[in-house]
């Protein structure tokens, strides 16, 4: 029997208004490339030295640093004596003015000594750890290939300094032998990209295509599109208040059970970036502390029975599992790139390798296809960590968080996008690898040294929410810094305006 849908309150009843007004909302693209800057080679060595890295990094360092330097000091008189150039370390002479270009070599009293750690024969490398190697006991040394001086000075005090930056100092040596340093320069600023300098600007939208219904049944331009940035989802198969935070935030990517006009809003996220992070920390630790204190028939700990310091009986599968549903349920709709960090199934040495694909049963169909002659990444893309590339034509450098976070423990500071902004400054995303941040030992070419200056920096795993705009160097450079707080602790992502590269964040709100 037909029912009429002319009765008052029937639910059967056709939905109200004319049809056109039923206009589905299109997810808005994106312009992507990928850049292959931190990938290793398939035949990766460790068998090299960690010393040509500095080598590396100095040399290809040093004309920016010396150029700036040799512009800002070329008329200096102090005393009349002018302030002379010298070549290396060793030629600096006592008791005249000169300036030298070098590396910082921090020598820290807490910071950890891996001769020590190799003399003791702990070849199973230590847990990380949170606290700081700053000390009032802390020397500051510029070193090259020649020799290594002290530096003294109360300009030191003004400005972050930590080991493996590349700096230019001007002084003179004291009877200590140590320099007495009046100024100081930085390489500052790498050349800035045009925007679009790799990928091709999509041609502009016909003016009846550049609109969209409103949720009120009205016609209303298109917004600029934005990429959403989280990190520290930190799934887990115990916590149940988070697994409910992770849950609102896959409805909120999808637009459910949101209002028309806050769908129109997530409808303009064009992509979303994962900066690490993604398996929760502390459930291993659970799960390797409970193995522990199990023993076996004999009264032998059982968590001592480990072949190559590796336990599979401690290793749960669900976290992953619950990622790649999340992925799969995501994917469909929105691409993702997905960074790991220092707590997922990944190299722990820097720069970290993209997560296997075959930990993503679900959501590698919409990876690209491995060994493709295509260079065109999937919907899905598994990258480094850091990672660089071209988002709607700006260039971009992210992290997991690993570099600022070792950058932290040499400074009496905490302040982060501050951190950023020296790295920027010095041309260096990791300028602490090797030597307190694992890294692989390159040969070749330093693949941390910045060559070019990214648009939008962000830093993942981070403490707190920031952003600011740092500007310098020649060319009129502009950088915005951004540091992304950890999902599982704020519940808050953050979202990048494609056009004007301005920032917003999300809080998602669980029970």
């Amino acid at each position: 029997m037909a029912i009429p849908d002319n009765i008052p309150g029937n639910l059967l009843r056709k939905p109200s208004g004319k049809a056109e007004e039923q206009t589905e909302l299109q997810r808005a693209p994106s312009s992507y490339k990928s850049m292959h800057t931190y990938r290793l080679d398939k035949e990766k060595s460790y068998k090299q030295q960690y010393a040509d890295m500095y080598f590396l990094r100095l040399t290809k360092i040093k004309p920016a640093v010396e150029q700036l330097a040799s512009s800002a000091w070329r008329n200096t008189v102090i005393g009349g004596e002018p302030a002379r150039r010298v070549d290396r370390v060793l030629d600096i002479r006592q008791g005249e003015l000169c300036w030298v270009v070098g590396t910082v070599y921090m020598d820290m009293p807490l910071k950890p000594n891996i001769l020590e750690d190799v003399s003791k024969d702990r070849w199973i490398s230590a847990p990380l750890s949170d606290r700081k190697y700053y000390s009032d006991g802390d020397a500051v040394t510029l070193e090259d290939e020649s020799g290594r001086i002290r530096l003294v000075g109360d300009v030191l005090k003004s400005v972050i300094l930590v080991t493996g930056c590349i700096i230019a100092v001007m002084g003179t040596e004291n009877v200590n032998g140590e320099l007495e340093v009046i100024d100081l320069k930085f390489p500052d600023l790498a050349p800035q990209p045009d925007r679009w300098a790799l990928t091709k600007k999509p041609s502009a939208k016909p003016k009846d295509e550049d609109t969209e219904m409103n949720g009120t049944g009205g016609v209303a331009r298109n917004s600029n599109s934005k990429i959403a940035i989280v990190s520290g989802l930190s799934f887990s198969a115990t916590d149940a208040s988070h697994s409910l935070e992770l849950n609102l935030l896959l409805e909120y990517l999808l637009g459910e059970t949101l209002d028309p006009i806050s769908q129109q809003e997530v409808s303009q996220i064009s992509r979303l970036i994962i900066a690490g992070n993604s398996i929760s920390l502390d459930e291993r630790r659970h799960a390797e502390e409970e193995q522990a204190q199990r023993t076996d028939s004999s009264g032998k700990k059982a968590g001592q029975q480990k072949k190559y310091g590796y336990d599979s009986s401690t290793y749960n599968a669900q976290p992953s599992q619950l990622l790649d549903e999340f992925l799969a349920t995501l994917l469909p709709t929105i691409p993702v790139t997905m960074m790991p960090g220092a707590q997922d199934p990944s190299n722990a040495s820097y720069p970290q390798q993209p997560v296997h694909a075959a930990m993503f049963p679900s959501s590698r169909a919409y990876a690209a296809a491995p060994n493709a002659a295509s260079d065109e990444p999937g919907w899905f893309d598994s990258v480094t960590n850091p990672w660089e590339g071209e988002l709607d034509g700006w260039r971009v450098l992210g992290t997991g968080g690993q570099n600022v976070d070792d950058v932290w423990k040499y400074v009496d500071s905490d302040d982060r996008l501050g951190m950023m902004e020296a790295m920027c400054r010095w041309r260096c995303s990791a300028p602490t690898a090797p030597d307190t941040l694992w890294a692989y030992p390159f040969q070749d070419d330093d693949p941390f040294v910045m060559h070019t200056c990214p648009h939008l920096f962000f830093v993942g795993n981070q403490p707190q929410f920031g952003t600011k705009v740092i500007s310098g160097g020649s060319d009129g450079q502009m950088v915005r810094l951004i540091t992304v707080p950890s999902f599982s602790a704020t519940g808050e992502i953050v979202l990048v305006d494609t056009e004007t590269l301005d920032v917003s964040r999300v809080r998602i709100m669980g029970a």
